[in-house]
């Protein structure tokens, strides 16, 4: 088992891992809207989206793997009205590569954020 860390996405801001690689298997933390210096990206869902996706693939990166390696995603959104905007930025990240996903609303977010996002992926070998 392997800890995944990188400077390029936030640090973790609890007793857990960016990121864990057993056996090939990455199991992503909750990536949630902040800059790699751990400042909110921004306020808007478009803003926030972006970011938890980059941060996604920062993430997966140091791992030795891509948003083409994942399995399946869990989103945790604050709002459900905002579903459509947030699937339309999820799609130019994934586009026809459509991993398994779930996505749930919740009350609220670490930093009372607008969406968390979570991954399974597989580095191919």
């Amino acid at each position: 088992m392997k800890k995944v860390d990188t400077q390029k996405a936030p640090a973790a801001i609890g007793a857990y891992s960016q990121a864990i690689e057993i056996d090939g298997w990455i199991f992503t933390s909750g990536q949630i809207p902040l800059l790699a210096d751990g400042t909110l990206s921004g306020e808007s869902i478009e803003i926030q989206t972006h970011q938890v996706l980059r941060n996604v693939h920062e993430v997966l990166r140091e791992a030795g793997a891509d948003l083409c390696d994942v399995i399946k995603t869990t989103l945790f959104i604050q709002d459900m009205s905002q579903f459509a905007t947030i699937n339309q930025i999820y799609s130019e990240y994934f586009g026809h590569h459509a991993p398994a996903r779930s996505c749930v609303e919740v009350s609220r977010l670490p930093k009372d954020v607008l969406i968390e996002m979570e991954v399974i992926a597989k580095v191919k070998k």
